[in-house]
């Protein structure tokens, strides 16, 4: 680290680092708490192939508690969880999911020993021990915060601990003395962890992880780490501006060129530019830099270049950190098998471009450590690509939404719009309520009138379903091929959206391509409920897995009808028998497949997601409101019987003509 030492005229400014800051046996201490987290995530990996977890299944759900106590079962009860367990064991000894689990554990356990190695690197550093200093007590907290040792975190002075209950059963706090130290303290060990952490040249989601569950440890406000992502984003790339050098930024492209198949607009012609990153070595110049930025938090511009190693002093890592070498998130993406799929683009949410049709980057402003991407499951207007994905905050993320199939995502959301605004659609679903969705699904109990105009929705869903495999595929080689860079990457998608999603987690866990994805939260998904794919998925996901699901749409279910109904529907019930799935049951509040498009932020909110826009969810809620009147409108206009034939022909001549309207329209 010879290169970061800085000049005698800067010793002013070297600040605190963990050396400093820490006794010998507080340095153990962190090095223990790593490790605690570290085994714990391991164990959530091990978890995930537990043939003993019962789970939530749909009778469970309804109770207190979902794994029962055995004793308290008849015996038939008891033989039939005999039976179902000794069915998740053979599944769990199936050499396919024997050798997954394998190579997830044999990629964690070298993420896990290249994170212990570094951080042992420093706090056993030779100078660790030469700097005098008082042992860090109680006694110095924060004069503002309130200790609480409840798991509920402590104050920070805004009143807001940040610690989401959702997170704490996910991540429950682990026990560590550190906890005890003054809030300055605790906040400068949590800022050098994140700094630990991008040294390794990527910033993946099994390290999002780690500081997310050092933050419980430590008692420190969640939106805390949120705040310092977003400081080490802006810091890197103003420091990253300084950096010269365009013969490595050229020798970079040109490697990528060859290596990648992914063959996308690279960062010297555009990337690199919109990010101000030219490639090169300077490091006094990014220590500068980085101190400027970050010395606020009591870290000195030495120590801070010292914990980013190597990513200090090169442009090319910081410019591949955010995407700009491997590939753009927006540009055209379209070798041989991205063809398959049309207008597939990432458009960036926040930006001031706000176009559904010109795939554009974000600006620097703009860029964060974490990105968070929408998938719309259907569309009655293009702009509808991005305006669901409004209510995703830009404070600590990234937001994109994904474009893709605008055609087909019109034609269903067209032909769904129709087909609930029918009279066939208002007599049936009076019917199906007297009785389960799953009565009707099992036994096919749909009314006559209802299945004569089911033409105007079969053939749209079919499409657009067979599209969204297909999407997910291509979405699944961008994250693979790093287009968002080596950060956390988040899923969120509703309808064929969350189908989409569903392709792209199991085609990133064939590739073996694990700590890409942080969370993924998936709305009224029609995709099957049956635990098989649900391990998978759990495999290539680091943190929450979450299935949002309303056992009143009625919608789903009618489209749903024709599929595999024996593997259960995903967005009809709660995900039993995989433990680290977040089953969230919102059936109080959507009563329909398309009401979806306007809760996604409530249900974010609901579930305690991270970054969530409180504004643009009062704006959400407010226009789900003009829609309800809307409907109740049309529903008071309705009278009369209609013959079914001929009301499935009026509704397929609306459908086109939408949808005629729908391609001319800009």
């Amino acid at each position: 680290m010879d290169l970061f030492k800085p000049h005698k005229e800067d010793k002013k400014d070297e600040g605190q680092d963990l050396a400093t800051l820490l006794s010998p046996e507080q340095r153990g201490e962190l090095t223990l708490l790593v490790a605690s987290a570290t085994s714990s995530m391991r164990k959530t990996i091990e978890d995930t192939f537990d043939a003993s977890h019962v789970g939530a299944g749909l009778e469970a759900a309804k109770q207190e508690s979902p794994n029962v106590d055995a004793a308290k079962l008849s015996p038939e009860e008891q033989e039939s969880q005999r039976k179902a367990q000794e069915t998740r064991e053979r599944e769990l000894s199936a050499p396919r999911l024997q050798e997954l689990k394998e190579a997830a554990l044999d990629f964690f356990d070298k993420w896990q020993d290249s994170v212990v190695l570094r951080v042992g690197e420093v706090l056993n550093s030779r100078e660790a021990g030469a700097h005098p200093r008082e042992d860090v007590t109680p006694s110095d907290a924060h004069p503002h915060e309130t200790k609480r040792r409840d798991g509920k975190g402590d104050e920070d002075g805004d009143g807001d601990d940040g610690i989401q209950p959702a997170l704490l059963e996910l991540y429950p706090q682990i026990s560590t003395p550190l906890a005890s130290l003054g809030y300055d303290q605790r906040v400068l060990i949590l800022h050098s962890m994140l700094l630990l952490l991008l040294s390794l040249e990527h910033y993946i989601a099994h390290s999002r992880v780690l500081l997310l569950r050092l933050t419980l440890a430590l008692h420190l406000p969640l939106h805390l780490l949120s705040t310092d992502e977003t400081k080490v984003a802006r810091g890197l790339l103003e420091a990253a501006k300084q950096l010269s050098g365009d013969d490595e930024t050229q020798k970079r492209s040109d490697e990528n060129k060859i290596a990648r198949r992914w063959k996308v607009g690279l960062a010297s012609v555009a990337g690199a530019a919109v990010i101000g990153v030219t490639g090169g070595l300077a490091a006094p110049l990014v220590a500068a830099g980085i101190g400027g930025v970050m010395g606020g938090l009591g870290l000195g511009a030495t120590a801070a270049a010292g914990y980013l190693g190597t990513l200090a002093g090169s442009g090319v890592l910081v410019g591949g950190l955010f995407g700009a070498y491997r590939g753009r998130m927006t540009g055209k993406m379209m070798d041989a098998y991205a063809r398959e799929v049309q207008d597939f683009a990432f458009l960036p949410v926040r930006s001031s471009k706000r176009s559904w049709s010109t795939p554009h980057d974000s600006t620097p402003a703009d860029r964060r450590l974490r990105v968070v991407i929408g998938v719309t499951g259907w569309l009655t207007d293009k702009s509808e690509v991005v305006t669901p994905w409004r209510v995703i905050g830009n404070k600590a993320a990234e937001p994109f939404a994904l474009r893709w199939e605008l055609s087909a995502l019109l034609s269903l959301g067209n032909a769904l719009t129709a087909m609930v605004t029918s009279a066939a659609w208002g007599y049936a679903k009076s019917e199906i309520i007297k009785r389960t969705i799953f009565a009707s699904l099992t036994a096919a109990l749909w009314p006559i009138g209802l299945l004569k105009i089911s033409r105007v929705v079969d053939n749209p869903f079919s499409v657009a379903k067979a599209r969204a495999e297909k999407a997910g595929e291509v979405l699944a080689d961008a994250l693979f091929n790093k287009a968002q860079g080596e950060r956390p990457v988040s899923l969120i998608g509703y309808s064929l959206g969350a189908r989409a999603i569903h392709a792209c987690l199991l085609s990133l866990a064939r590739r073996r391509a694990f700590g890409l994805v942080e969370s993924v939260v998936l709305i009224g998904a029609p995709l099957p409920s049956d635990a098989a794919d649900w391990r998978v998925m759990r495999t290539v996901v680091s943190g929450r897995l979450v299935n949002v699901f309303s056992a009143n749409d009625y919608i789903l279910a009618f489209l749903y009808r024709t599929s595999s109904i024996q593997l259960g529907v995903a967005g009809l019930q709660p995900i039993a028998h995989v433990r680290g799935v977040q089953n969230v049951d919102v059936s109080a509040a959507v009563s329909g497949h398309l009401k979806y498009r306007y809760v996604v932020g409530s249900i974010l909110k609901k579930i305690d997601f991270e970054d969530v826009d409180l504004e643009e969810v009062e704006r959400e809620e407010a226009a789900l409101r003009v829609v309800e009147k809307e409907e109740e409108k049309s529903e008071q206009s309705e009278t009369g019987a209609r013959d079914a034939d001929d009301e499935a022909r009026r509704l397929e001549e609306e459908v086109k003509l939408k949808n005629k309207q729908s391609d001319v329209r800009e």
